[in-house]
């Protein structure tokens, strides 16, 4: 599975990206989640305010509830601003 980290995420992780072969019990989003926080104290920091934390599964926004699979593409980033004024 790709994980790819944005804005502050990447820079608390340390990492713009990594391919991880997630445990059988990763199922969801909330599960990975669960499983990088177990990884050390750079991922427990990035996710410590999930309300801060928006995802995508395969360039979809999701919620953290959805399912994902070995193969996915999963993307942390903070929720985006912005539009015209």
């Amino acid at each position: 599975m790709k994980i790819l980290y944005f804005a502050w995420l990447r820079q608390k992780i340390g990492l713009a990206e990594e391919t991880v072969a997630a445990p059988d019990n990763v199922r969801t989003v909330a599960d990975l989640i669960a499983w990088l926080e177990s990884r050390g104290e750079n991922y427990r920091a990035a996710f410590i305010d999930l309300g801060r934390v928006r995802a995508a599964v395969n360039h979809a926004h999701v919620p953290l509830t959805t399912a994902i699979a070995p193969g996915d593409e999963v993307a942390f980033f903070p929720p985006v601003t912005g539009g015209a004024p």
